[in-house]
């Protein structure tokens, strides 16, 4: 005869769900690879790098999770809501929102265009803000959290960045203020890296001047900024802080820009 079924049985949570913006290359793809080897299901969006994306992608699913591919180019407005539209198609539900795709580039007072500036503050301030007002209500219905990576500079500017240091320093005041709106349901959080991956072009000496600054006198990798998103992503009571992942450039004084 069969036995007929118990509400005693707990009924297992559904598998986190992560999207990872700008998850095809660079930091955001080491974001993305960590969250899915730690037993995550990733959303993985891109806006060119569709075979760094698909990569992830397949090592994320060779480790037993599930990886979706959302593509979009998130200066517009338009494609900020369908990433999220497409994440939760996909998905279904929603915990973590890590905004990691950003622009940049040198710029001066001098050489400074406004449409650069536009774009600059456009994906590295107004696309995060959209994406969290677009996933908000997916994110308080699992108590979820957001991790907008910023950036030392927006705690110890540098010269020459001039676009992209000062949308850094809205994306730290972008975090503090959604932290506020969004609680108690949803924790907002930011990892501010120094350097991580310098520019390909910087020769040994270079290298070691960067690495001079730091206090553990070393360059950082993107594995320690996976870490410490990591660490937000299950730290629930934190709410409204940045981590500087600098190798302590900023206590010292130094910056990390050339």
């Amino acid at each position: 005869m069969t036995q007929a079924p118990t509400d005693l049985e707990p009924t297992p949570r559904a598998r986190k769900v992560a999207l990872v913006t700008g998850a095809g290359k660079r930091v955001g793809a080491s974001i993305a690879l960590a969250l899915g080897q730690a037993g995550w299901d990733v959303a993985l969006h891109f806006r060119g790098s569709r075979e760094g994306a698909e990569e992830v992608a397949k090592q994320i699913e060779a480790s037993g999770g599930r990886a979706a591919l959302v593509p979009g180019d998130l200066s517009s407005p338009d494609a900020c809501a369908s990433v999220v539209d497409q994440t939760l198609a996909a998905m279904g539900h929603l915990d973590l929102l890590v905004s990691s795709a950003a622009s940049f580039g040198p710029s001066s007072l001098e050489d400074l265009e406004a449409a650069d500036f536009d774009r600059t503050m456009a994906l590295n301030v107004r696309a995060p803000l959209l994406l969290v007002q677009r996933a908000r209500n997916a994110l308080k219905a699992r108590g979820g959290s957001v991790v907008i990576l910023t950036c030392t500079s927006a705690t110890l500017p540098y010269p020459g960045f001039l676009s992209y240091v000062v949308s850094k320093g809205a994306a730290k005041q972008l975090m503090r203020t959604l932290s506020l709106e969004l609680a108690p349901e949803v924790r907002v959080n930011a990892v501010a890296p120094g350097t991580v991956m310098a520019p390909e072009h910087y020769d040994d000496a270079q290298l070691q001047v960067l690495a001079d600054k730091t206090l553990v006198q070393r360059l950082g990798r993107p594995e320690d900024i996976a870490q410490a998103v990591l660490y937000l992503a299950n730290a629930p009571f934190v709410t409204g802080h940045e981590i500087l992942v600098d190798g302590g450039v900023a206590l010292a004084g130094q910056h990390s820009g050339e």
